[in-house]
């Protein structure tokens, strides 16, 4: 009987030892499942949709979003401030055109000494850097051998710092034009992935071959261009029945197209045709503006880079052909860029970076403002204007409920002096902070 009672008691106090760890389990489980609580109060806000700013803000934060915006709201017992004290809060920035996995340091070395490995193993150097500018977001319009896909993924898994993505992967080009390596011998061929194509079929297929891969959107190579040593300019690389094509493949595939165009001829063929965005627009007419203004079509134009173009490219080693084709462009797209600005063109913030060096996208934001834009309406162009363009309205370019906690902040205001987002103080991306001084 007394053996029965001892098995009896050791069985109970086992069971009240398994109850109780059920219930601190239970608990613990509560406890990670409960998203972090953080509380931001600053001076400013910039919410990046509204048309003015509001003082003594304070945005609450469950995990990575936001749960609520306002003046002076109460903050929940227990939650994690952040004083920002008179600092200004924005949006996480949206850079609508760079090339994250590339930054130039020689011509010739970089094409003939440097295979995509080496792009590939200092690519985190330019997203940490690119993320720390401010910038939460960005579209990258074309990279090597799908280093663009293997970046995205290693940020969205959490293996390197960087901004959100979306990957164009190879962009789409004609043989002898902007995408393709021209004067240079006819035998010299590189083994990688070709984003060349030629007629409508082909066009098809590549873009088939991109989505397969990993590509958000498409980007298509509309005319020739400056960094390249085809002899024009700005003249048209494919029909309107090829960009048709490329713009309706992607649709069907659920992907927009952005088209490199800096000629007049050729953007207008690139509205036509349905493109979603032109990027750079250099040689816009009066036709092309309407065109855009009428469809809907966003301008995103590279302002900035022509300085660092003519001051520092010939010290690159690039040839004087280039630089010389720079010249014959850069003022003439900034006028155009104030001429499409005034009518009433939409207008997205990209900045081309990797032309020039990754972290530097704020540098633009000034040249818009001398160009044209308000304050707040260059501001607008990098948040809700951008996440427009991208697609990405419900989860990015605004501080607003529901959305990622995607900030920044400035110790000055930046409606009164626009090179106050040069200076980057704060950045947060999904309720994590990356950046705090």
């Amino acid at each position: 009987m007394k053996v029965k009672i001892k098995i009896l008691g050791l069985a109970l106090v086992a069971l009240s030892l398994f109850f109780l760890a059920a219930v601190y389990a239970a608990g613990q489980a509560e406890k990670e499942e409960s998203p972090r609580r953080v509380a931001i109060r600053a001076g400013r806000l910039v919410d990046g949709r509204s048309a003015s700013a509001i003082s003594n803000a304070v945005i609450l934060i469950e995990g990575e979003r936001i749960a609520a915006v306002g003046q002076a709201l109460a903050i929940p017992a227990g939650a994690e401030v952040i004083d920002l004290g008179k600092a200004t809060v924005l949006p996480g920035l949206i850079d609508c055109h760079t090339h994250i996995t590339f930054q130039p340091e020689n011509y010739y070395e970089d094409l003939f000494r440097k295979s995509p490995i080496d792009a590939a193993v200092v690519v985190h150097i330019y997203a940490r850097r690119t993320l720390e500018a401010g910038f939460t977001t960005v579209r990258d319009a074309g990279s090597e051998e799908f280093i663009d896909v293997a970046l995205r993924k290693a940020i969205n898994e959490g293996k390197v710092v960087g901004p959100r993505m979306q990957a164009a992967t190879l962009a789409v080009g004609a043989s002898g034009g902007h995408n393709d390596l021209v004067g240079f011998s006819p035998y010299l061929k590189f083994s990688h992935f070709s984003g060349i194509a030629d007629g409508v079929d082909e066009i098809r297929k590549l873009v088939r071959f991109e989505v397969k891969n990993g590509a958000d959107l498409v980007k298509l190579i509309a005319t020739a261009g400056v960094l390249s040593e085809e002899e024009s300019v700005g003249a048209p690389q494919y029909t309107l029945e090829e960009m048709k094509a490329a713009v309706e493949e992607a649709a069907m595939w659920g992907k927009k197209v952005a088209a490199h165009a800096h000629g007049a001829e050729g953007i207008k063929l690139a509205v036509r045709a349905g493109v979603t965005s032109i990027e750079h627009g250099s040689l816009l007419d009066d036709e092309g503006i309407e065109l855009m203004r009428e469809r809907g079509t966003y301008l995103v134009a590279d302002i900035y880079n022509h300085d660092f173009i003519i001051t520092e490219y010939t010290r690159l080693g690039y040839p004087d052909k280039l630089i010389e084709k720079e010249k014959k462009v850069g003022d003439l797209q900034r006028e155009n860029f104030r001429r499409a600005a005034k009518a009433g063109v939409k207008i997205a913030f990209g900045t081309d970076s990797g032309v020039y060096p990754h972290g530097w996208n704020a540098k633009q934001f000034a040249y818009m403002v001398r160009y044209g834009l308000t304050p707040m309406q260059a501001i607008q162009a990098a948040t809700a204007n951008a996440a427009d363009l991208l697609g990405w309205a419900e989860s990015v370019g605004a501080v607003s409920p529901g959305l990622y906690a995607d900030l920044i902040a400035v110790s000055g205001d930046p409606l009164k002096d626009i090179s106050e987002l040069e200076r980057v103080k704060f950045v947060m991306k999904g309720g994590r902070v990356y950046k705090k001084e």
